[in-house]
């Protein structure tokens, strides 16, 4: 597990070895420093806070200023825990740059989606407008029935209008396909959430990373004999 904090430059793309384009989003990431240690005798489990984007000391309040001035580091604006593999090899003003991570690498991206304003259940939730023939009024695109006469209440989560965006998303398993440490920059494969400059959290994935089938001989097809079974099918092919 590796993790650092970041800002979303942008997006753009680039070329890989065979010409083929490559859309990528450019992330302005860290350096971060360890501001705490969270031990298992204090703190019930292990993990680092690192602490992100120097910030005038007198827009800290002053528990903020005293976490910081404890572990004698300079005044961060974001602060932010992960449970990392190299725990025991970090301390208390340790730097984390970009080059934490590598070319090739699997991570996750979370950050803040776009706010898109106040917004109806067509577009918020993807619900369907009523019939537009045979009387069916101005009401084409409202919500429609909220609930049951019993318990004659509306569920909580229920659909319907309101402010859309603005919420927590992370996208999965992202490629990383460059990092430059001296830029600060960790360029990823696809979109992530937020808009240019929002803050994002980049960690190893969650994911499986299932290694590819590249022996040609064999085939996927269950339908084949060789995909069916094989093991009997590559015998028969030496």
């Amino acid at each position: 597990m590796k993790a650092i904090i970041g800002r979303k430059v942008g997006m753009s793309q680039i070329f890989d070895a065979n010409g083929q384009v490559i859309p990528v989003t450019v992330i302005e990431a860290g350096p971060c420093v360890v501001s705490q240690k969270k031990t298992t005798e204090k703190d019930g489990y292990e993990a680092v806070q690192l602490g992100y984007e120097d910030i005038k000391e007198s827009r800290l309040s002053k528990p903020e200023k005293g976490h910081l001035d404890k572990a004698g580091v300079a005044p961060k604006k974001y602060l932010k825990e992960f449970k990392l593999d190299n725990y025991a090899e970090l301390n208390v003003g340790d730097i984390i740059k970009a080059d934490t991570f590598a070319e090739g690498d699997h991570v996750d991206v979370t950050g803040i989606s776009k706010g898109k304003g106040y917004a109806g259940v067509i577009k918020r939730h993807n619900a369907h407008r009523t019939p537009m023939s045979h009387g069916g009024g101005p009401v084409h695109r409202h919500a429609g029935s909220m609930g049951p006469i019993d318990p004659a209440h509306i569920f909580k989560g229920k659909i319907g209008a309101g402010h859309m965006g603005v919420e927590q998303v992370t996208v999965q398993n992202l490629d990383v396909v460059k990092v430059d440490p001296d830029m600060n920059m960790i360029v990823v494969r696809g979109a992530i959430p937020g808009p240019k400059g929002g803050l994002v959290y980049i960690h190893t994935t969650v994911k499986t990373i299932r290694v590819k089938n590249t022996d040609v001989s064999i085939s996927n097809n269950p339908q084949k004999a060789s995909g069916r079974n094989p093991q009997k099918a590559s015998a028969r092919n030496k």
